[in-house]
């Protein structure tokens, strides 16, 4: 197991030394997003992760939330919600249930989804798993009406 972790930390080949890391978004629907950026910044469902260049290997389940990514000292910022992440060999893979620029959000919408979402928890009967789901809801209404207004 040692010998496994010293390659991961100490290994450099050519191709992944450059300084660019290369960030794809897809949702069912569509190719979101195919850039070459410096940092990304992901929601994952243990918390927020910073992605720079040779990050080591990794897959993690995605939360709700702004994924943000930055190029030529220009930020940008996308709601994703569901879905996988996976970062390797200089790349980062976005694989979300759904993904929305801060242009496409309907913010009358989601204001309507953040309020039925929050008087349903209110008085809430159901299961645990369902509850989870209805806090999912919340949570993207919440990263969407945050992304729409620029905060």
């Amino acid at each position: 197991m040692n010998s496994f972790i010293f390659s991961l930390t100490t290994h450099h080949s050519p191709l992944t030394t450059n300084f660019m890391l290369n960030l794809e978004i897809v949702t069912p629907e569509k190719r979101v997003l195919s850039e070459t950026v410096d940092v990304v910044t992901v929601p994952t469902a243990s918390g927020e992760v910073g992605i720079l260049t040779n990050h080591a290997p990794l897959i993690s389940a995605l939360k709700s939330g702004i994924l943000s990514y930055n190029r030529g000292g220009t930020t940008e910022n996308i709601v994703i919600s569901g879905g996988f992440l996976e970062v390797s060999a200089n790349k980062v893979s976005v694989l979300a249930d759904t993904a929305e620029r801060a242009d496409e959000i309907n913010v009358e919408a989601a204001r309507l989804e953040r309020e039925a979402a929050e008087k349903s928890l209110g008085a809430w009967k159901g299961s645990e798993d369902e509850f989870e789901i209805e806090k999912e809801r919340l949570e993207r209404a919440q990263a969407r009406l945050q992304l729409a207004s620029g905060r």
